[in-house]
């Protein structure tokens, strides 16, 4: 089996998310129950756009319970042990079963695992290679000697490739990308949330743009990181630092009642909030 390549699916969704997250948030600030406003999308007399315009402006905010609202399944295959021990590090609003080296054993003379490019491009791939070689080796010695494979597993090393399922709600999307999207997070966890972003994107072009890292317009809308990071960064040709925001906003809230979102008729003809909070 040797080298493999990572894979991510989405499995499993609700079948309109942008409707959920919309009445979640309307249901807060609208006389309107939530039956009706769903309704009203079905029927046309919500549009898409008016729902998408809606959301720039709450997406944001610190408004988060709606977001949670909506949950995605995903299938990813081909992650190291490595990045797997950092993924499930993040345990609020996902949930993980993986794979287990307990009481699966690889077969054969190999096991999937995973090769770094910089192995590569410093020529040592092929001593690489060879370890790995020699772990899988050992591996089945051990199997064949009558080591269960609980403790065979213990001569295979961190690069050995995993299987997982995961069920995440909207709301940990949007901050494991925060962290994990950002340059400053290793390759391998970065091109794998980068591919559940593309997936979501497939199922949901309009959510797409809101999955960002940290300095992203839909979220800080800059670096946080320290100044020497930052200047490494690609993205600091296009996204300020901290210390070039001498006066940052606070964090994100909901528009009060003299904001023009909530003061103004509502786009879909719903009756505004008098006030952002809701009971």
């Amino acid at each position: 089996m040797a080298e493999v390549f990572p894979t991510v699916k989405l499995l499993d969704y609700p079948k309109d998310p942008l409707a959920v997250i919309y009445v979640a948030y309307r249901t807060c600030y609208s006389s309107l129950p939530p039956h009706v406003i769903r309704r009203r999308i079905e029927e046309g007399k919500i549009s898409r756009e008016a729902m998408l315009e809606f959301l720039e402006r709450w997406l944001p905010t610190g408004h988060g319970s709606p977001k949670q609202q909506v949950n995605f399944t995903f299938g990813l295959s081909g992650m190291s042990r490595i990045t797997s021990h950092q993924f499930v590090r993040h345990h609020v609003g996902i949930v993980f079963d993986q794979q287990s080296q307990r009481y699966v054993e690889f077969k054969g003379a190999d096991f999937p695992y995973i090769i770094p490019s910089t192995w590569v491009k410093a020529g040592m791939v092929d001593r690489y290679v060879t370890l790995m070689a020699q772990a899988a080796q050992l591996y089945q010695d051990a199997l064949a000697a009558g080591i269960p494979g609980e403790d065979a597993r213990y001569v295979l090393p961190h690069s050995a490739a995993t299987n997982i399922q995961f069920t995440v709600n909207f709301e940990e999307i949007l901050h494991i990308a925060d962290q994990r999207l950002c340059t400053r997070a290793q390759w391998e966890i970065r091109h794998f949330w980068a591919k559940v972003r593309g997936e979501v994107g497939k199922a949901v072009p309009e959510l797409k743009k809101f999955i960002q890292p940290k300095c992203g317009q839909y979220r800080l809308g800059y670096c946080d990181e320290t100044l020497g990071d930052y200047q490494k960064c690609p993205l600091s040709r296009i996204r300020p630092h901290k210390s070039m925001i001498p006066n940052r906003p606070p964090a994100a809230k909901p528009p009060d009642a003299g904001g023009e979102e909530l003061n103004s008729p509502a786009p879909d003809g719903m009756e505004s909030a008098s006030r952002p909070d809701s009971v």
